[in-house]
């Protein structure tokens, strides 16, 4: 079995394609070749996030990020943290 990608989208656990080969297959055959350009000019540290990205698309993810963003840039208090946050990692 192919190893996949986890994520939570909607709130649901979706498991996603996450192999250059599994990716590509599921893509539609109009956005193949650009796959297949952006892969293989990608510097090699960023080839994961490449994969996701691709591996994303036509989710609805785009638009759930985006809909977060709207409402973090409105000042919404969504209960977000900063990573550097010591209180988020329960330092004193």
């Amino acid at each position: 079995m192919d190893p996949t990608f986890k994520t939570v989208i909607d709130g649901e656990l979706v498991e996603l394609p996450a192999t250059i080969a599994t990716i590509r297959a599921a893509l539609p055959a109009e956005q193949a070749e650009q796959f297949d350009a952006e892969v293989q000019h990608a510097a090699a540290d960023r080839l994961p996030m490449v994969l996701a990205q691709w591996a994303l698309r036509g989710t609805g993810a785009d638009q759930e990020d985006d809909e977060l963003f709207r409402r973090l840039q409105a000042g919404e208090d969504i209960g977000a943290v900063e990573a550097d946050d010591d209180a988020a990692r329960g330092a004193a």
